[in-house]
């Protein structure tokens, strides 16, 4: 195994906020799930990362109780780790590395909620301590910002990811690359 999924803040501590209404993919856990079914498929680590925020009293802090995988995501499996961080990138406030380099991990593949914040940040961490980082838009999204749509923002992330941080694909390209499709 040289390869891990990494789902990042896929969590139902977003559709707890009223911004959910606004969120480019409602559906995000259909993207991810088939990224996790193509992982297992081809013996990749799968990594869960929730986004907390003990103490603070809102969506993400655990005892609000919203700090959980959505519940329409496929579940852990026995092996698949489920990190909790605190920062922006799933790397900096858990052993995401340790557990990478004792795996042999050298290429991540990245998804989640907030395309641009907290996906995008690890992609650039990963990338910054030497992994081949794969960038998978449609199984990210994210919601209006700064008056950007979801949609430009989007855009912007692909746009200062690729080639500098990242490749970015799609969930059907890595599916045709690996051997597994949803057809």
């Amino acid at each position: 195994m040289n390869r891990a999924l990494i789902v990042i803040d896929v969590q139902e501590s977003f559709r707890a906020r009223p911004s959910w209404e606004q969120i480019a993919d409602p559906k995000i856990a259909e993207p991810v799930n088939r990224l996790v079914r193509l992982a297992r498929a081809n013996g990749d680590l799968v990594v869960w990362v929730l986004h907390t925020e003990p103490g603070s009293q809102s969506v993400f802090d655990p005892a609000q109780g919203h700090v959980r995988l959505l519940e329409e995501l496929e579940q852990p499996m026995p092996g698949e780790r489920v990190l909790h961080k605190t920062s922006h990138n799933a790397f900096t406030t858990t052993n995401l590395q340790q557990l990478l380099t004792e795996a042999g991990v050298r290429e991540l593949v990245v998804c989640g909620i907030r395309t641009e914040q907290c996906v995008e940040t690890t992609t650039r961490v990963g990338s910054d301590l030497g992994y081949q980082v794969v960038f998978v838009t449609d199984a990210t999204t994210t919601s209006p910002y700064g008056g950007l749509s979801a949609e430009a923002i989007i855009e912007r992330t692909e746009v200062v990811l690729r080639d500098r941080f990242a490749r970015i694909a799609t969930v059907a390209e890595l599916e045709a690359e690996l051997g597994t499709s949803e057809a």
